[in-house]
């Protein structure tokens, strides 16, 4: 068996081992600034102070992510979620404005149910709306950061970012991963392609057959969304 064979047969179980390190280090090192978040958001929005959400994870299977909460659960007169720029608090805004609200999901990442570096877990209504290709996103474990994020972020559109994640699932390596990281610490530091709103006014993401002709262009984003009725295997 040649040393090539070897290296990629390890690669899963080494980056693994690195997600394992890497997120027990950094909550470590980081919980005195999550103790401080959680104390600002239980004095500015009370209880709870974390939410569950879930998303499609590696082959689109459900998983559960932790967030921080950034957001109200304001309802208008017949019981529906107002927009989320209208839910968005001013405290939840810095917070997406620096990515704090996903520090949390340094435990899904200890689960295994995320990697440190892999294309974003993304809302799972929008599973139907996926080309074939862009579904081969899910070949790969969702991460906390990714290509697409240290080359646009939100201020991408979405057919772009969705094409930097299936390049991501497609060249994964150990040293893309590094490169990666090493280059989201650098965007964080000088809040690079971060948008005022920090994420909440960004349109929904209706694939090829666009927005509805009537209603809004974004939808309110549910704590427990509901998967949508599709084939969970890659096409």
């Amino acid at each position: 068996m040649g040393h090539g064979r070897v290296a990629n047969r390890l690669a899963p179980a080494v980056k693994r081992g690195i997600d394992i390190a890497g997120a027990a280090a950094a909550l470590a090192v980081l919980s005195p600034v999550l103790l401080l978040v959680a104390a600002v958001i239980r004095a500015a929005m009370g209880p709870p102070v974390l939410y569950r959400q879930r998303r499609p994870g590696l082959r689109e299977r459900p998983i559960r992510v932790w967030k921080f909460r950034t957001m109200t659960s304001a309802r208008d007169d017949q019981g529906r979620l107002l927009p989320d720029g209208e839910r968005l608090t001013r405290v939840g805004r810095v917070l997406r404005e620096y990515s704090l609200d996903e520090l949390p999901q340094l435990i899904n990442v200890l689960a295994g149910d995320l990697s440190l570096v892999g294309p974003r877990p993304l809302l799972s209504r929008y599973l139907p709306r996926y080309t074939a290709r862009q579904r081969r996103r899910h070949a790969v474990k969702p991460g906390l950061t990714g290509w697409a994020q240290v080359n646009g972020r939100n201020t991408l559109d979405w057919e772009s970012r969705l094409e930097l994640d299936v390049w991501y699932a497609e060249h994964q390596s150990l040293a893309l991963d590094l490169k990666i990281m090493l280059l989201t610490i650098l965007r964080l530091l000088q809040r690079h392609d971060v948008r005022p709103g920090a994420g909440a006014e960004v349109d929904e993401f209706w694939g090829t057959q666009g927005p509805p002709a009537e209603g809004p262009r974004a939808l309110p984003v549910e704590e427990d969304e509901r998967p949508p009725a599709v084939n969970m295997e890659p096409a």
